[in-house]
């Protein structure tokens, strides 16, 4: 009786230990989504004066896609295109709508911040990426910039699947490197919903205006810090999904100086000085080409920390880590892009639909998975993130187990990526054409093949990728057939809205 118990032990723990190797297959997942960082920025991508060492190792690592697209030329529509699996022509934010409520404005100090404010909510009907993961049984955390919704909205990250965040709810606070406050959230120890933490070392002094370096609290820092500290209490025994938005090196170009931010400005003897403008939500600041350069270093060195953290505690083999921005470089704050040649020679910056607008670095590495020092010119935007990710952690029922079949035209845009990803690229499918259309500058884009089509005020402005890839000679003139199909994919998907309207070519 004692040898049968022992060996009916014996066989339990087996199978205990069997089980938990079975739930920890599933890879756990970080996305870390950078603010305005362009094709070119890093030194992997081709950005000589900028240093990023642990970015570049990451892409040796794994694989480093260069034609590979944001949602939008701007934060959040881009970002509720990665969100929702949707481009820009189906998903219900398409641009960066202010919600400004006549709401009370709460004083901190000298300071004053308007008592709601945020961008327009995500389609609380359309499921998204955190609550697609939570579905699969990921525990979630989220930290950085939301721009998904309001304070108080139906959409909030309390509301949407996250377990822990810890950011800007509002991505017009995020222009702001030293804060009034940061929003809070964390279901572990008992939050009901998204709270604002005051930065009390910060509203001692103006927001503006000489005296605003004297503020000590640096979100960028802070939210790193919050991140950190949550990817080490992941043990293993659940898998995990983190998103980090961080919102470097978007303007204002501000930070603390340090021997980072030192040693760059030794590196740039003729720098620049922007002394501001009248009404800008930036502070004027010297040393612009430094302040960027080393706000990217600042990045770098976030990212070297998140891959020791991951390795300390034996979660680096299978952690899935994902590298992006959200779109291409901005000239705002006194950033000079043509000094960086941070379109990485691509034509147009955000806001533009040109390939400098929308073409974004994407590095992915997971060592038990995808080869190390791969690179690939698979095509993909950020509404395939979603299906990738689904077929990654075995999700079968995606896409038909999300759809909501209540609500009118309800689609997913997606292609899942992870044939490319894992070595079985006879496998992969490839996007017939990829789509976006922007209000603000009134354009829609259009890629099929190599062929790139930009439409202007609804004029077509047509390139060949394969011999121009800079856009410059407009060939719509002697291509009408592909002028008319790519015409005829636009009226395929674009789906009319109230809030951001484009001017569509006119049908021939």
């Amino acid at each position: 009786m004692k040898t049968q118990k022992t060996l009916l032990l014996g066989s339990l723990l087996l199978c205990g230990t069997s089980l938990a190797a079975q739930k920890q297959e599933r890879p756990n997942i970080l996305l870390i989504l950078c603010d305005d960082m362009g094709y070119g920025d890093l030194a992997c991508y081709g950005q000589p004066y900028i240093r990023t060492p642990h970015i570049d190792q990451l892409a040796a690592e794994g694989m480093r896609f260069t034609q590979a697209y944001a949602g939008s030329p701007v934060s959040a529509p881009s970002r509720a295109s990665l969100m929702t699996g949707q481009h820009t022509g189906h998903c219900l934010v398409r641009g960066n709508k202010e919600y400004w409520p006549q709401s009370p404005v709460v004083m901190y100090g000298n300071n004053r911040d308007y008592g709601i404010v945020g961008q327009m909510p995500y389609d609380p009907q359309h499921i998204i990426l955190p609550e697609v993961m939570k579905q699969n049984g990921y525990t979630t955390g989220m930290f950085g910039k939301w721009a998904g919704g309001y304070e108080g909205s139906e959409s909030t990250p309390d509301k949407r699947g996250i377990d822990e965040y810890y950011g800007y709810i509002c991505q017009f606070q995020a222009h702001l490197y030293y804060p009034n406050f940061l929003n809070r959230y964390s279901k572990a120890m008992g939050d009901t919903a998204v709270v604002r933490e005051v930065l009390e070392e910060n509203i001692a002094y103006p927001m503006f205006g000489p005296d605003y370096e004297k503020r000590t609290q640096y979100s960028a820092d802070l939210i790193h810090r919050k991140a950190m500290e949550w990817i080490d209490r992941q043990d293993g025994r659940q898998p995990f999904m983190g998103i980090l938005t961080y919102t470097l090196p978007h303007a204002e170009l501000v930070q603390p100086d340090d021997s980072l931010l030192q040693a760059y400005k030794k590196q740039f003897f003729e720098d620049k000085t922007w002394g501001g403008q009248e009404g800008s939500r930036y502070n004027a600041t010297i040393h612009t080409h430094a302040q960027f350069a080393a706000m990217i270093t600042r990045l770098d060195a976030y990212v070297g920390e998140i891959m020791d953290k991951l390795k300390q505690k034996g979660l680096d083999q299978n952690t899935i880590v994902v590298f992006t921005s959200d779109n291409g470089p901005h000239e705002e704050g006194g950033a000079d892009p043509t000094f960086f040649g941070r379109d990485g020679k691509l034509r147009g910056l955000k806001r533009q639909c040109y390939e400098g607008g929308i073409r974004i670095p994407f590095i992915v590495r997971w060592p038990e998975r995808v080869k190390a020092g791969t690179v690939s010119d698979h095509q993909l935007a950020f509404y395939d993130v979603m299906p990738t990710f689904c077929e990654l952690i075995g999700d079968k029922k995606f896409p038909q187990k999300y759809l909501n079949k209540r609500l009118p035209g309800d689609c997913f845009d997606g292609i899942s990526f992870a044939p490319e990803l894992t070595g079985r690229p006879e496998a992969q499918q490839k996007h017939d054409y990829l789509y976006w259309e922007f209000h603000e500058t009134d354009q829609i884009g259009v890629r099929m093949g190599d062929w790139k089509m930009v439409v202007k005020k609804g004029i077509p402005h047509l390139y060949d990728l394969s011999t121009d890839i800079h856009e410059d000679h407009d060939v719509a003139a002697q291509h009408p057939d592909i002028v008319n199909r790519m015409k005829a994919i636009i009226q395929a998907e674009h789906r009319p809205s109230a809030d951001f309207k484009v001017t569509l070519p006119a049908a021939d």
